[in-house]
């Protein structure tokens, strides 16, 4: 019968799903954890499970010369471990609670059931049409606050379908153009509210940059760009 459990309890099929799900944790930026509300210590003991289980697999993938009855027993230690530790800090089950969790996180994680599945989620596909109304306020030693409002917001918020804002500048005295965007540095910010520094060597200069609504996981609906923004770094 096929595993239906969550976490695979096949040595085979265990050891695609840790090394697979350690690695998607690490991704992104902010990672995929960061982004899912997994604290550094829960993915560090998740990735432990990888690490242990790995050398343990390769011995026991060689049936004539190190596949033995302890090398089996270890590997489901290993693998009882994770359960337990799953079980103790309910780790898929926050996963599949996460305001930010996706389709493609709960595939990977084998998680079946879920609001997202429940409610059917759909996939945005329509690009975003409003633009970012960004206020910089200088605050001394090269560095400077950025909020970054909505339309109908009066507070520094993340737009309905985006999960960050995406930015470009440059610091000097000649502006700009979109056209040099490759030449410019290029930054996300999944909080609204975000703190750029750029050097008190730069004090004198100003900051030139631009911004739009972005989302990571469906970068094609991402917004246009804001006008460009000058302040003055002190």
């Amino acid at each position: 019968m096929p595993d239906r459990s969550r976490i695979p309890r096949q040595i085979h099929d265990f050891t695609n799903f840790i090394v697979s799900t350690t690695a998607y944790l690490t991704l992104g930026t902010p990672s995929n954890a960061e982004r899912l509300g997994i604290a550094i210590s829960e993915q560090t003991r998740w990735s432990e499970f990888q690490e242990a289980c790995v050398p343990l697999y390769k011995m026991y993938c060689d049936k004539k010369i190190s596949r033995t009855t302890v090398i089996k027993d270890q590997l489901l230690f290993v693998i009882a471990s994770c359960v337990q530790f799953d079980r103790t800090v309910h780790f898929l089950d926050r996963i599949a609670a996460s305001p930010q969790v996706t389709v493609e996180d709960m595939e990977v994680f084998n998680i079946k059931g879920g609001s997202l599945r429940k409610a059917n989620h759909s996939i945005p596909v329509v690009p975003i049409s409003e633009s970012v109304s960004a206020s910089i306020q200088p605050i001394g030693g090269g560095a400077l606050v950025v909020k970054c409002y909505r339309s109908t917001g009066k507070r520094p918020g993340i737009l309905e379908n985006a999960n960050c804002v995406q930015y470009l500048y440059c610091v000097g005295d000649i502006p700009p153009t979109l056209s040099d965007a490759e030449k410019l540095t290029k930054e996300i910010s999944t909080k609204a509210m975000i703190r750029l520094s750029v050097g008190a060597e730069n004090s004198g200069k100003n900051l030139y940059v631009y911004f739009r609504w972005y989302n990571t996981k469906h970068p094609l609906i991402a917004g246009p760009w804001s006008s460009l923004q000058t302040s003055l770094i002190v």
